[in-house]
């Protein structure tokens, strides 16, 4: 099992920059994808990025494109997510979350959720 538990949010403006992190325990942190997920107030909770167990694969959202980037640092059983660029439809609570198993980017394939961190971006 894997708990997980995120840091880093806040109340920036247009066009700054946020590094969002996310510390997991256990000692088996590479077996598992991990994820980022937002949802805004009155929407469902979306994917934003992920990350595969070595790192080697990621995926994004199509408007995140090119301005977040998630990483992890298995030795220290860590995930990041540095968002560039922000725009106001960037705010919402995010969340980190741990996947058991194959590649997947979808919400309900993560079995461990983060508490979530709230962003907010004004402009």
């Amino acid at each position: 099992q894997v708990q997980v538990v995120e840091s880093g949010g806040g109340l920036v403006q247009a066009g700054d920059s946020l590094r969002l992190s996310c510390a997991a325990s256990g000692r088996t942190f590479s077996n598992y994808v991990m994820g980022w997920f937002r949802q805004a107030p009155g929407k469902e909770r979306d994917f934003v990025a992920a990350i595969s167990g070595g790192g080697t694969t990621t995926a994004y959202e199509d408007s995140v494109k090119g301005r977040f980037t998630i990483s992890r640092d298995n030795a220290k059983n860590t995930v990041s997510l540095q968002m560039n660029s922000l725009k106001p439809e960037d705010t919402a609570v995010y969340y980190c979350a741990a996947k058991r198993g194959p590649w997947g980017v979808g919400v309900y394939e993560y079995n461990y959720w983060g508490q979530g961190t709230q962003v907010t971006v004004s402009s």
